[in-house]
């Protein structure tokens, strides 16, 4: 019945060619129209799994209590020197903060602000602390003369008081060793025109600053336009514009990048678009050479292309009209359009080639065409649908929808194959065949296999079996970062941040009814030996108050008076400085000759006499580069000194408001114990967390439950589509043998590849996986030619027309698939790189291993039974 259907359908269409023409045109036209005028991209990566799952709901919830850390721009301020660093962090967001409220709508320190200027000494452990105020009470000379007279001649003046401790006994050159050299060479590179780390806190305190010192950080809540390919490139260009404004840059010792998931979302975009016109291009014209190849005819391959841009253009606006918007993985449907649409028709096409070498007649032989490659290709267009169609009940929405479009887009290709198509080549009229279309020199491959058969088998199945331990070692990467590509800067600034445990945004989040609730289970978590340690609102309030307020008074008193004269010095005239300069030069010389003075006195000695001898632009070059940051480390100082008790009721309401919402419910962040980099640590963690908590949330959850969602959804679509595949198989084969043979090359096929995969070191993740079910969808289409060819009594199939149509859109299909894989996105490109593999499985196991486990076609062998009685 299909045959005579599909025969009609095409006899039809080549009787009324110009009607047929004219309407596929009309339609397309309209479907671009509509594309056109409806195009939308969503870049939302959060609507691509089902948000009715309980850790979503859970994640919703959660961000829904603290809006202010969802969607975020995370600006990371690295410097060369503590005071580089802070000094751009408050400039960039002072400046920042004037440009909201478009395109920010927040922009706030993460750790630093008034607040812990003024008490970050009492987050330090007391005998930090204690170290620290020593180390400002030894410097205490340098500090008062530099308070009074901040400048270059001040810093003349408190340099000179090293020589004269030296010469009375009062101090050792030990003390002073480490921070005059560093003061030396940082002057010595200023006056040659470099840049300097020399930084205030390790001349004053001897210690060089701990890597968090060199780093600052900035949270920016961005306008967002989803309907925008980047929805945050408006926010993130002015933040990378006014950090060049402000002079923020590497040349000027300050790094800033971005991170969060509002660029690392932008720039995966922008990776996926990298080079794609240059792979599209490519990629047609390697379809056009392998269209050439197998048609041999310019007019036969105008007429495929029309109906496959036809096609693809009805799929574009009919998903389009089902989904309202793409979004980064259904986008991809139009890949496999082409990829597995172009096969409809090259088999049509090249079934027409047999046929009007054999019945000579355009019209019968397109009929012809219709009847003899209706039935295959009904049947390959139902499994493929099925295949896609699996996934529309599955959570994971983004391959759903994919699955909805590509295969809506299946049924829509077999019917412009049958229509379209053959009304083209109707009015077209190429010219007839003067050869037949098959490769009649794989006839003795073909007798070899069939005559070799059992044994061909028997080495199949004992290889295959032979790679099963391999599946063992299948890997699957669960983490979304290595989908991105690691050249960009939010994904490389991300992993930077990953390899600090004090940075890493691995911490899980806790929802709890209120504060004290809060700090009970925050007590509970910290006993767990994944567990590195919690976070409430209860802990910014120091421990040890009392002992720490008693020690940073005590240095206020001697301090006081020295880092807040009463009288500023006035402000020293060129000579002056140069002067002093000389003087403190000489007195170093002088304690050079001493006897153990060490080759720094003469080094120091003449940096300053140097220094005394230069232009006076380089003397104000050199002054605004070190005292700029005294400044700021004076002013630290002095408002470090005047910290006050901490109380949850004195707290700055933006800290409040990051851990407890205005219904009071109270947040508890935890952080995992070992390598945050570390997917199985981070199960351990996520697993241990939430069997105290059900109700957390946070990445490592998110991690591992979006990952199970995902295999969860792949086996259930994989198992539904095999299912739907049978089923059709069975509805049309009749035969239970049948079905058998068109399934085990593909299982066959399947099992390979896994295998492959393992011996290439290509993991399996998010993206690449999809090959699987389209493997199911592809790899029908191929095993149903053959059986139907068999079934027909086909018994030469390498030499016939059919594998030629299949070999040719095997390499169609590979040439589009595999264009993916030289994509800039590794994701994308992991997904080109397994499809093609799949493919070149699926094809082996359909040419070659599918004819030997069929054996002679029935008729043939109850001609050969019937010659043997």
């Amino acid at each position: 019945m299909i045959e005579r259907v599909v025969a009609g359908i095409v006899a039809i269409a080549v009787r009324q060619r110009w009607l047929t023409i004219v309407l596929g045109l009309a339609l397309t036209a309209g479907a671009i129209f509509y594309v056109v005028n409806h195009f939308a991209i969503t870049t939302d990566t959060s609507q691509l799994i089902a948000s009715d799952l309980d850790w979503r709901q859970r994640e919703r919830q959660f961000d829904l209590a603290f809006p202010q850390h969802t969607d975020t721009i995370d600006v990371v301020i690295d410097g060369k020197t503590p005071e580089l660093t802070e000094a751009a962090a408050a400039s960039l967001a002072a400046a920042l903060s004037e440009s909201k409220p478009d395109p920010l709508q927040i922009v706030r320190r993460r750790d630093g602000g008034p607040f812990f200027e003024k008490n970050g000494l009492l987050y330090l452990s007391l005998p930090e602390l204690k170290e620290t105020t020593e180390g400002l009470i030894k410097a205490q000379p340098v500090l008062g003369t530099l308070a009074a007279d901040p400048t270059l001649n001040g810093l003349a003046k408190a340099l000179s008081f090293v020589p004269l401790g030296i010469k009375d006994d009062r101090a050792k050159w030990s003390d002073f060793q480490k921070p005059l050299g560093v003061l030396a060479d940082a002057i010595d590179d200023l006056m040659a025109g470099k840049g300097t780390n020399f930084s205030w806190g390790e001349l004053l305190t001897g210690g060089r600053p701990a890597p968090s010192e060199l780093r600052r950080f900035l949270e920016v809540k961005p306008v967002l336009d989803y309907s925008d390919l980047q929805p945050g490139a408006d926010a993130t260009a002015l933040i990378r514009k006014t950090a060049e404004r402000l002079g923020l840059t590497p040349e000027n010792g300050v790094r800033v990048r971005l991170t969060g998931s509002v660029p690392m979302a932008d720039e995966e975009f922008g990776t996926v678009a990298e080079g794609a016109a240059v792979n599209t291009a490519v990629t047609i014209a390697a379809v056009l050479f392998i269209l050439w190849l197998a048609l041999k005819s310019g007019r036969i391959i105008f007429a495929v292309l029309v109906s496959l841009f036809a096609g693809l253009a009805m799929t574009g606006a009919l998903g389009l009209y089902l989904a309202g918007a793409l979004n980064l993985i259904s986008v991809a449907f139009a890949v496999l359009f082409v990829g597995i649409g172009v096969d409809f028709g090259i088999q049509f096409s090249v079934r027409y080639r047999h046929e009007r070498f054999s019945k000579h007649g355009l019209r019968d032989a397109l009929i012809a065409a219709g009847s003899n490659a209706g039935k295959p290709l009904a049947l390959a267009a139902a499994a493929t649908t099925a295949g896609f169609y699996a996934f529309l009940p599955t959570d994971y929405r983004g391959v759903s929808e994919l699955g909805l479009i590509a295969g809506s887009g299946m049924i829509i290709a077999f019917l412009t194959s049958i229509t379209l198509l053959p009304a083209m080549l109707s009015l077209f009229n190429p010219p007839g065949e003067a050869h037949d279309v098959g490769y009649r020199a794989l006839a003795p491959v073909d007798r070899f296999m069939a005559r070799h058969r059992h044994v061909i088998l028997v080495l199949t199945v004992l290889g295959v079996l032979a790679g099963l331990p391999l599946l063992s070692k299948l890997e699957f990467d669960f983490n979304p970062i290595n989908l991105r590509s690691s050249k960009v800067e939010s994904v490389s600034t991300f992993n930077d941040l990953m390899r600090d445990p004090a940075t890493a945004p691995n911490t899980i989040e806790i929802l709890a009814p209120n504060l004290a609730a809060a700090e009970e289970l925050a007590a509970k978590l910290d006993k767990l030996p994944e567990s590195a340690h919690t976070v409430t609102l209860a802990s910014f309030v120091p421990d040890q108050q009392t002992e720490k307020l008693t020690v940073m008074r005590d240095a206020a008193d001697l301090l006081g008076p020295t880092i807040e004269p009463d009288e500023m010095a006035a402000d020293p005239t060129d000579a002056d400085t140069q002067t002093r300069l000389k003087e403190t030069a000489t007195e170093f010389e002088n304690v050079a000759k001493l006897p153990g003075a060490p080759p720094l006195a003469t080094h120091m000695a003449a940096t300053l006499r140097k220094l005394a001898d230069a232009p006076p632009d380089t003397r104000a070059k050199v002054e605004k580069s070190l005292l700029d940051g005294l400044k700021l480390r004076l002013a630290q100082i002095r408002a470090a000194l005047k910290a006050e008790p901490i109380t949850l009721d004195n707290l700055p309401p933006e800290i409040i408001a990051d851990w407890i919402t205005a219904d009071h419910r109270a947040r508890v962040e935890v952080a995992p114990k070992g390598d945050g980099n570390d997917n199985a640590n981070l199960r351990r963690f996520a697993s241990a967390v939430l069997a105290v908590a059900p109700e957390a949330t946070g990445v490592p959850i998110l991690i591992q439950e979006s990952a199970k969602t995902v295999v969860r959804s792949f086996i259930q679509a994989g198992l539904l589509a095999l299912v739907s595949i049978t089923i059709i198989l069975f509805v049309a084969l009749r035969r239970v043998s049948d079905v058998l043979l068109t399934l085990v090359p593909l299982l066959l096929a399947g099992v390979v590849t896994l295998e492959l995969c393992v011996l290439i070191g290509l993991p399996l993740n998010f993206a690449n996986i999809i090959a699987l079910p389209v493997l199911l969808g592809v790899g029908v289409a191929f095993k149903i030619y053959y059986v139907l060819a068999w079934r027909d009594g086909e018994t030469s199939l390498l030499a016939s027309p059919l594998t030629r149509a299949v070999m040719f859109s095997a390499m169609t299909t590979a040439v589009a698939f595999g264009s993916l894989f030289f994509s800039s996105h590794p994701g994308t490109s992991s997904m080109g790189e397994l499809l093609a593999l799949s493919l070149v499985t699926t094809l082996a196991a359909a040419v070659l291993f599918q004819p030997i486990l069929m054996g002679p076609p029935r008729n043939a062998k109850k001609e050969e039974a019937v010659s043997k009685n």
